[in-house]
């Protein structure tokens, strides 16, 4: 009972991904971001497209699912809090499901905050985490529809995981996470050292994804807005963790 995991480039910025369960060969494929780049994904692996597993309702997770529904037949499975804006879902699942991939279980986590009904799924057997936009390689995505302190509750469900889990998020976001981070946590060995290999992988033209959740969790700000470090740089000793965190995130988005 395992998975195989292929990573792909889609649209500008996208990673794809297709999941291939090595005992039935059912294949899945993490969001919808292009038919094309998907599609590709397939034949060079020679993969039939049997599912598709939607995390949120943005055009770049969701723009492919007609076309490759009409094509492959494929059952489509997605948030229930997102369901009235996303055409075409078959399954409707949140926190506390699962959703199954011929003989591998996904457990579903709710992380609201880059959209409301944001979803990501979790393979426990194989530890592989697919966190779309609810978490970066030393980020988090940009808080659009929620608020600081279910994003924050939602981060600690995903850090809570093992620490040799293996994280494929939503975007090449990386190198400009790594100087943010740097700038609000700048004595940080773990995360010194986290942004001098991304800039290694990134010089020679290489992903950044996947990545270690446990070296996310001693280097990412986000995942420490708990750290005393991290709340007196923001003069915010004291304040409860969400406090923190809605600071981490305005000043990313100002950065």
């Amino acid at each position: 009972m395992s998975v195989i995991v292929d990573v792909f480039a889609a649209r500008s910025d996208n990673f794809g991904y297709l999941v291939h369960d090595t005992a039935t060969g059912r294949t899945a494929t993490i969001d919808a971001p292009e038919t094309a780049a998907i599609v590709a994904a397939l034949e060079r692996r020679g993969w039939e497209l049997t599912d598709i597993f939607i995390t949120h309702h943005h055009i770049d997770h969701v723009e492919a699912i007609p076309e490759l529904k009409a094509e492959f037949g494929a059952r489509v499975v997605g948030p229930k809090a997102e369901a009235e804006k996303i055409a075409d879902l078959d399954v409707l699942v949140g926190g506390g499901d699962t959703v199954t991939l011929g003989e591998t279980s996904f457990d579903i986590f709710d992380t609201p905050g880059h959209t409301l009904g944001h979803i990501v799924y979790h393979d426990p057997v194989g530890k592989h985490l697919f966190s779309a936009d609810a978490l970066f390689s030393l980020g988090v995505g940009r808080m659009f529809e929620g608020t600081p302190g279910p994003m924050w509750e939602g981060v600690k469900l995903m850090r809570a995981l093992p620490d040799d889990t293996l994280v494929y998020c939503g975007h090449e976001y990386t190198a400009s996470n790594a100087k943010f981070a740097l700038s609000v946590d700048p004595d940080n060995a773990a995360l010194q050292q986290r942004a001098a290999e991304v800039t290694a992988l990134r010089a020679e033209g290489k992903p950044t994804i996947p990545f270690n959740l446990g070296e996310d969790k001693a280097a990412n700000p986000f995942m420490r807005a708990d750290d005393a470090g991290i709340a007196r740089h923001f003069g915010l000793e004291g304040a409860s963790p969400a406090e923190v965190f809605a600071a981490i995130r305005k000043a990313k988005d100002n950065f």
